[in-house]
């Protein structure tokens, strides 16, 4: 079964923008939360943001607060990430991961997540 398919990335000069979709196949996305996760290269994986399943507060990590904006389609079943203003620091592969049932108060860690996508390339260049 593949729960998660992630799209939309790709080569982008800096200041540019992307919108990644996270579609989930086997569920419905408002009964999960989904996270989204980057990794440059040679670096561990960076909480990037947030979506809760039910009360549906969002979160984002410092690095892209302003710039990012994580939105869910349930009519579609699609999660999205708004990528603006990018920067060559952005650059990453980047993965959705969902959660059944999580109504959270932060970004977590990647142990706490029950589904992985097999992740999209975003390069930004200079």
């Amino acid at each position: 079964q593949v729960h998660l398919v992630e799209s939309g990335g790709g080569l982008v000069q800096a200041g540019g923008s992307l919108r990644l979709s996270c579609a989930a196949n086997t569920f419905t996305v408002d009964t999960y939360a989904i996270g989204w996760f980057r990794q440059a290269p040679g670096k561990n994986h960076e909480g990037v943001s947030l979506i809760n399943s039910s009360d549906g507060r969002t979160y984002y990590a410092d690095s892209v607060k302003g710039r990012f904006t994580v939105s869910r389609d349930n009519a579609k079943n699609l999660v999205y990430l708004q990528m603006n203003s990018l920067k060559p620091e952005d650059t990453g592969t980047y993965y959705c991961a969902a959660a059944r049932g999580r109504n959270w108060s932060g970004l977590m860690e990647t142990y706490d997540y029950d589904y992985w996508g097999q992740g999209t390339q975003v390069t930004v260049s200079s």
